[in-house]
């Protein structure tokens, strides 16, 4: 079997089914892949910021590459974005729910200082369906991120060029504390209004909150 021989540095989410299986499908076609898993509120590795070589890929990844690293790329940085260009940043798909979109996607772009600003290299999109809820549009993204990843994967091994999206982003990225603010739910909301942040934030652990006379309790919906 031949192995390109290209160096790639790769960044994802620990214990996740999708990027182990990104990880897999690059060891089996390179022959000089580092990887580095992590949570949210995880520093960046020491000895990752060292790096220097051909590819950054970020898949999921709990990081902010810093502007230093990225420039350590030789060719490219690049991240899957588990949203379409009209949603990035955090919490994408809670504001898609939110908003009640009827399309959704993925999205692979370079990667810049700033999150979610770089230029797009492709998106792929699908219908967002009235029955979808957090739990059921993220598994829906997740494989359809995957199989864009094989795509633009498969451009690097056979020595293509990257490929270029006409598309852009539409807005600002998203931040946490814009997807807090909408996972609080207040007296004033009416019942239409308190549905729908109901679907477009309860997942697993992840539960909107009350304000209430300046205090706040979290939603039990069990």
């Amino acid at each position: 079997m031949n192995k390109q021989n290209f160096s790639i540095l790769f960044l994802g989410k620990e214990n996740d089914v999708y990027v182990n299986k990104a990880i897999e499908f690059c060891q089996l076609n390179f022959s000089n892949i580092i990887y580095n898993l992590g949570k949210w509120g995880d520093a960046l590795p020491n000895h990752i910021k060292q790096w220097e070589g051909d590819f950054i890929i970020s898949y999921l990844s709990r990081w902010i590459v810093p502007e230093d690293l990225l420039k350590k790329a030789k060719i490219a940085a690049i991240n899957f974005h588990p949203a379409s260009p009209e949603y990035p940043g955090f919490g994408c798909n809670n504001f898609a729910l939110y908003e009640e979109a009827t399309e959704f996607g993925v999205t692979c772009h370079h990667m810049a200082p700033k999150v979610d600003t770089g230029k797009i290299i492709s998106v792929k999109r699908f219908p967002i369906f009235k029955t979808d809820n957090v739990e059921t549009l993220l598994s829906r993204t997740y494989d359809y991120q995957l199989f864009l990843f094989y795509e633009i994967m498969n451009h690097i091994i056979i020595y293509k060029q990257l490929p270029t999206s006409n598309e852009s982003w539409t807005r600002k990225p998203f931040t946490k504390k814009k997807l807090d603010n909408l996972m609080m739910l207040r007296p004033d909301m009416n019942k239409e209004e308190f549905s729908k942040v109901i679907k477009a934030t309860y997942f697993k652990s992840w539960k909107p909150t009350i304000e209430l006379n300046d205090f706040i309790f979290e939603l039990k919906t069990d």
